[in-house]
């Protein structure tokens, strides 16, 4: 398991004078202020305010609000990802660099670009499925865009999800095969629930493909990603931990505006395609 870090939270401190006219004291308090709270917000503040219109909802209805919930985000262009990657995927253990997706490696934010040994934006939700390239909107979503090493990301290409396959060179735990990409257990439910995030933000309802899942492989230039099944299980077998939560909430307070519901409510997932 990955170790994470937490987001801290912001101060505006106010300065205020005694009423009386008197010098204010000069001694700090006996019990100084404590710091405010750095871990994300628990999925249940979000309930009553952001989820509040889909809380009880299941299957179909659950998806369509969940739709018009987090649709509308702030678009960011596809050079801004190169930026956004950086504060997204921070290492916690050296602020200087990344944390490479599929492979775990810790690298230098300014070693992207294209070349060897380099790391550049791979699309989880694979950018030929469905033909959006790194067209502003599913191509430059953040929510499924993540920093991994080039011959990797080429290794990955637009395959679906699935399970088995022969080790990948330099991205330990994950395997491959002609038609499908197994990642690392530490990641599994990362990538399914970003793929679920997909599958939900774009509904054909604003220039873009109607992303849906399906239970196949070998998809091609179709707006589908599968195993649905296989999601499905990886989702239950890893539960979000505290880097994927971060960065949820980064995305959400920095970046566009909206979250990842199945990073906040896993068991969605389930109610919608189970």
């Amino acid at each position: 398991m990955r170790s994470y870090f937490s987001h801290a939270g912001l101060t505006s401190p106010t300065g205020f004078s005694p009423a009386d006219g008197s010098e204010p004291p000069t001694d700090p308090p006996t019990d100084p202020p404590t710091d405010p709270p750095t871990d994300p917000p628990a999925d249940g503040d979000y309930d009553e305010t952001y989820y509040r219109s889909a809380i009880g909802l299941s299957g179909d209805a659950l998806k369509d609000e969940l739709h018009e919930i987090i649709d509308d985000h702030t678009a960011v262009s596809y050079s801004q990802v190169w930026d956004a990657l950086k504060q997204t995927d921070e290492d916690p253990a050296n602020s200087s660099n990344v944390r490479l997706f599929y492979s775990g490696r810790s690298q230098s934010k300014d070693s992207n670009g294209g070349g060897s040994g380099q790391w550049n934006r791979e699309h989880v939700w694979a950018k030929s499925h469905g033909d959006f390239g790194n067209a502003t909107g599913p191509g430059t979503d953040v929510h499924h865009l993540r920093p991994t090493d080039v011959s990797v990301n080429s290794a990955r290409g637009n395959k679906d999800f699935d399970n088995g396959g022969s080790p990948v060179a330099g991205a330990p735990g994950n395997l491959t095969d002609d038609d499908s990409w197994e990642p690392a257990d530490e990641v599994k439910g990362d990538v399914a629930r970003m793929v679920f995030y997909m599958a939900v933000r774009y509904e054909g309802d604003d220039s873009f493909a109607d992303l849906e899942l399906n239970d196949r492989v070998s998809n091609g230039s179709n707006p589908y990603m599968g195993r649905q099944s296989v999601l499905l299980e990886w989702n239950a077998e890893d539960p979000p931990d505290a880097f994927e939560q971060r960065r949820n909430q980064l995305i959400y307070d920095e970046i566009q505006g909206n979250r990842n519901p199945f990073i906040d409510h896993p068991e969605w997932a389930d109610s919608i395609w189970g």
